[in-house]
């Protein structure tokens, strides 16, 4: 504690610590159920104003407990390998990424500043404003889900660069010349927020599931969870849908090698569409897949965008290697698909997603009209990260006026149309 205090002061940890939890507030109050517009759009505000006033070390800060505060369900991952030893070093990793990256636009801004002293009080809040406004850009580890403005999702404020580019001029504006008249300026981003939608598939089954991250890869208990999907899809005929959709990897195996399987989804397929996770292997690489069951056709969509870690290794190949040789047992990295794919359901085209992917802007090139996605969230459960990806997917629905359809094992699963949920 000493070292810290040799580096950053009580008020620099403080409110650093403060700017952090303000900008994280709108993921939390979403989680425990307590989202209003009105209180995210003030928050949104206030962590934008205090950030860009700080100077270097606050910006660390501010960054790496940002970093904590919206990441820190990551390192649960490490539990499934029996490395809890490395969790805490994760979660150090995460911070120090984020607190380098905001360190070096508040450096950054100072550092040309002081070529231009004619400009020293405007020019800095210029350089973190743009700073903050290209930050989505910039994506550690190949990680992209640290969007600022995603702190107005569920606000009167919209989303868009543009509009957020416009809250970042008036809140310079106002600091600048210590005016708050200037805040108005925001009005112009305002963003009507409409309630949400009705029913929106009702001749749709989404199914949840609850099946842990062991239990899933325990092949003694795959009859009986088999048998529990097989069971939901007769219950959805038995409805008349026209469609079920079953999360990522909910059939856990290589299903283009399990005949008996293709062939009984393939049955229940004469009576209503499946779309279901599932595991591929072409005989030299595993693929991450949906698998679409419609009248006498199958289709296979495999995976795009892949996670991180988890399913690919972003670092160099000689690091890579080492990682998966220490870490995962040796385990070979999945193969992403480089086509993103669209596939047809009774006349209706859906874009596939799996999980990390739906929430990568590369998803909706050609602005999707609506999306199927499969997600497995056990790896992080409990903690706040389905909310996370639920927010990030109203953010690209609201982007794109996609609409998503979310299959989810471990958590709840949902529709969202126009930015809004349907349970």
């Amino acid at each position: 504690m000493n070292k810290i205090s040799h580096y950053f002061s009580t008020f620099e940890l403080t409110r650093g610590f403060f700017i952090a939890l303000l900008s994280s507030a709108f993921i939390y109050l979403n989680h425990w159920a307590f989202s209003y517009p009105l209180i995210n759009t003030i928050l949104g505000i206030v962590t934008l104003y205090l950030l860009l006033q700080e100077g270097e070390k606050i910006w660390f800060i501010s960054g790496a407990f940002i970093g904590l505060f919206w990441f820190w369900w990551i390192a649960l991952s490490l539990k499934h390998y029996g490395m809890l030893w490395a969790v805490p070093i994760e979660i150090i990793i995460i911070m120090l990424s984020y607190g380098i990256l905001f360190w070096l636009i508040a450096w950054f801004s100072q550092k040309i500043t002081s070529f231009f002293p004619f400009f020293c009080t405007l020019l800095p809040l210029i350089l973190k404003a743009l700073g903050l406004l290209i930050l989505s850009y910039i994506h550690p580890f190949s990680f992209d889900w640290f969007k600022p403005e995603l702190m107005f999702v569920e606000s009167y404020v919209g989303i868009e660069k543009w509009q957020f580019g416009i809250i970042l001029t008036a809140i310079v504006l106002s600091i600048w010349k210590k005016q708050f008249l200037y805040l108005l300026f925001i009005l112009l981003a305002y963003q009507p927020h409409l309630p949400a939608p009705g029913k929106v598939g009702d001749d749709i089954t989404l199914v949840t599931t609850y099946t842990s991250v062991q239990d899933k890869w325990n092949e003694t208990l795959h009859h009986k969870q088999f048998e529990n999907l097989f069971t939901l899809i007769e219950q959805a005929i038995e409805n008349k849908k026209s469609l079920i959709i079953l999360p990522e990897s909910v059939f856990p195996v290589f299903v283009n090698r399990s005949q008996k399987l293709i062939d009984r989804l393939q049955a229940k397929a004469q009576d209503i569409s499946i779309v279901t996770g599932g595991l591929y292997w072409d005989g030299k690489t595993p693929r991450n897949s949906t698998y679409i069951f419609t009248d006498n056709k199958i289709s296979v969509a495999n995976k795009v965008v892949l996670v991180p870690f988890g399913e690919s290794n972003p670092l160099p190949d000689f690091l890579s290697d080492w990682v998966n040789n220490v870490f995962y047992d040796g385990a070979v990295d999945y193969v992403a698909s480089q086509k993103v794919i669209d596939y047809t359901i009774d006349g209706k085209s859906y874009r596939n997603a799996i999980c990390f992917e739906a929430t990568s802007e590369r998803l909706y090139e050609g602005n999707p009209e609506n999306m199927i996605v499969l997600s497995n969230n056990g790896w992080f459960t409990p903690s706040i990260e389905p909310t996370l990806q639920k927010l990030l997917l109203q953010y690209y629905s609201t982007k794109y006026g996609t609409t998503i359809y979310h299959s989810v094992n471990m958590s709840d699963s949902y529709v969202i149309r126009n930015g809004k949920i349907n349970e």
